[in-house]
């Protein structure tokens, strides 16, 4: 199935074939080392706080930054195991054309690091190459969280959380990544 225009994608397979496309594009254009032969794709109806997200297995010792041994996993064949692209289709409905292309964009650091690492994370070496894509470490919001929380230096968005959770209850012992500095909480429960 050819993909059909940006603004034309109605269906979810239009979504899957438009979005395959324009990362196929970025991939050539910008040299992600991608193999799409192992990334499946589906689309979320019911995602309400990412806008899109790669599911994978856990592997043991993975670690972002060292190239992983996939001859070491049963089944693999050297090659990376299958990865899921899942898309959420209030988040496409949501933005615009640059937002869902740079969504895309991050997505695809982490297929990136997932095959040549076996792991992905938002650390330093994805926030790298999430510069040279012209991405951002966080995809933009699409639905409203309840808590958001924030870098005490540099007020930078640290995360958001849609619950009540860990990070949110015990924020003090934890520190941000851009300066290391502890969380202040910039929105709660109204």
């Amino acid at each position: 199935m050819a993909p059909p225009e940006y603004d034309a994608v109605d269906t979810n397979e239009e979504l899957i074939a438009w979005s395959r496309e324009y990362c196929r594009t970025v991939r050539r254009e910008r040299g992600v080392d991608v193999r799409f032969d192992l990334v499946e794709w589906a689309v979320s109806t019911r995602a309400k706080r990412r806008a899109a997200a790669v599911e994978r297995p856990t592997l043991p010792d993975a670690k972002v930054g060292d190239p992983y041994d996939w001859d070491s996993v049963p089944g693999a064949d050297g090659r990376p195991l299958p990865c899921t692209v899942s898309l959420t289709r209030a988040a496409f409905e949501s933005f615009d054309r640059s937002e869902w292309e740079a969504t895309l964009r991050h997505e695809l650091i982490h297929v990136e690091q997932y095959q040549r690492d076996g792991t992905t994370g938002h650390g330093p070496a994805f926030r790298r190459r999430a510069a040279a894509l012209d991405t951002d470490v966080h995809c933009p919001a699409f639905a409203d969280p309840k808590y958001v929380l924030t870098c005490r230096d540099c007020g930078g968005l640290v995360a958001r959380r849609y619950r009540d959770c860990k990070l949110v209850r015990e924020r003090e012992r934890y520190r941000s990544d851009c300066c290391g500095a502890g969380l202040a909480l910039a929105r709660g429960p109204e």
